[in-house]
């Protein structure tokens, strides 16, 4: 066959020009550069677009100094006189919006935090705990078994099940004869392993108190909650991409969160009505409302808190009436179309609402006996449904603790004190140990 040149270029190496400088950005600007937008999308006020030019700017020319790099590297670190987030755009990293990271950005920068998180738990390569016993399920392996009666037939071994049949012909001295006559004990299937999907509620608290500061000045303790709930998400698509995991934010009522939306959750205030206090109730019923209509085997609650319940819903008049005859002063809280709208405009949060109201009771130290009846009765519902429910603290008051004790004595939870600098290594772990069930074959 004769060959075509018409596709090749040749070049005098003699007049060979060198390559303009290129104009992408230096890995290490590169990941200097993700880290930054990662603080500042987890910040309780998410910085407009000029405010992160700037914010990358100062942290890029304090970083790299210009005695670590020549002025042509500095001038084509990222494109001639282009800003840093101009760049970042045509990389695909950021978009001209309110929420200005792309899902490019969002996964990447989760990789990279899921990444720390697992050097941290140093669990090695017997990281993911995956089943090695034998079970029933859509999950194949190589190794194969007799059939038994009630085996899923698509998992036959045709040519292992002939093979078998021949061989008891031939320890017989029978010929073989076609059609086959395949008894029951020739035939053989492939071995499979159960691969349990499971389904996970996280449910945030966004009250006021969750914008404290932790101990060591670093963020917040919502910070350090979202950037513990993106980790997961990444960690959940990335290697179990069968198990949902759903986010939930609560504070006086709750609300459903897109998982690309985490490092844009903000606590509420007094700005925002009586949206501030923490109703327990509220988180459980949506998480509830969303785990019915997941198919998964294994569901789960996990609420993430700092502090006691101090809100519940009010059903009907009868029970309100029985309060204020207790309480005269008590209040009772629905909120109005300005206020949903407002939510809703600011946070594209929309609110689950009911026809119920709900109860403001904060008491320092102390929760009010109907919302911990009305906490207590939402979350054995839950229960009833074969849901498990966890609670995570990240508060340093003992009260919070036994309380959260009781509660879980009474659902056969689990109930942990974290420092919020540690919740990240928490529920990566918690989340992958807790993924699998071991099943045995029948036969072993």
């Amino acid at each position: 066959m004769q060959t075509s040149t018409t596709k090749f270029v040749y070049v005098s190496s003699e007049n060979h020009k060198p390559a303009s400088p290129t104009t992408e950005i230096s890995d290490e600007k590169l990941k200097q550069a993700l880290k930054t937008l990662a603080t500042q999308a987890l910040k309780e006020k998410t910085p407009s677009m000029k405010d992160l030019e700037n914010t990358l700017d100062s942290v890029m020319s304090n970083t790299f100094s210009k005695n670590q790099f020549n002025s042509e590297q500095e001038t084509t670190a990222y494109g001639n006189s282009e800003s840093v987030t101009k760049h970042l755009q045509k990389l695909g990293y950021l978009k001209d919006d309110k929420k200005w990271l792309t899902k490019k950005a969002f996964f990447e920068i989760g990789q990279k935090m899921l990444g720390d998180i697992i050097k941290t738990i140093n669990e090695g390569n017997s990281g993911f705990h995956e089943t090695k016993n034998m079970g029933s399920s859509d999950v194949m392996l190589d190794t194969t078994r007799k059939f038994e009666v009630g085996d899923d037939i698509r998992h036959l071994n045709v040519p292992v099940t002939i093979l078998n049949l021949i061989q008891r012909k031939k320890n017989k001295n029978e010929p073989i004869q076609f059609p086959l006559e395949i008894k029951l004990d020739d035939f053989e299937k492939f071995e499979t392993k159960e691969e349990v999907k499971v389904a996970v509620v996280y449910c945030i608290d966004l009250s006021s108190t969750m914008k404290y500061s932790l101990s060591s000045g670093e963020g917040t303790r919502i910070e350090a909650a979202k950037k513990a709930l993106w980790a997961l998400f990444v960690l959940n698509k990335k290697f179990f991409p069968n198990d949902s995991v759903y986010i939930v934010g609560f504070g006086s009522l709750a609300a459903q969160i897109n998982p690309s939306d985490i490092p844009y959750l903000k606590t509420y205030d007094a700005n925002d009505n009586f949206l501030h206090y923490t109703n327990y109730q509220a988180a459980l019923r949506l998480a509830l409302k969303i785990l019915k209509k997941d198919g998964s085997q294994n569901k789960r609650i996990v609420m993430i808190t700092d502090g006691q319940p101090s809100a519940c819903f009010v059903d009907n008049e009868s029970q309100k009436n029985s309060i204020l005859a207790n309480k005269p002063y008590s209040h009772f809280y629905r909120p109005d179309e300005p206020t949903l709208s407002k939510i809703k405009n600011e946070r594209d949060l929309r609110l689950d609402i009911i026809d119920e109201s709900v109860y403001l009771c904060y008491r320092y130290r102390q929760v009010d006996p109907v919302v911990e009846a009305k906490t207590l009765q939402e979350a054995k519902q839950c229960r009833k449904e074969g849901i498990e429910i966890d609670t995570i603290m990240v508060s340093e008051e003992s009260e919070l603790l036994s309380y959260v004790q009781s509660l879980e004595k009474h659902l056969k939870g689990r109930a942990y004190y974290i420092n919020p600098e540690k919740i990240d290594r928490v529920l990566v772990s918690d989340f992958i140990s807790n993924r699998k069930k071991i099943l045995h074959s029948r036969n072993s």
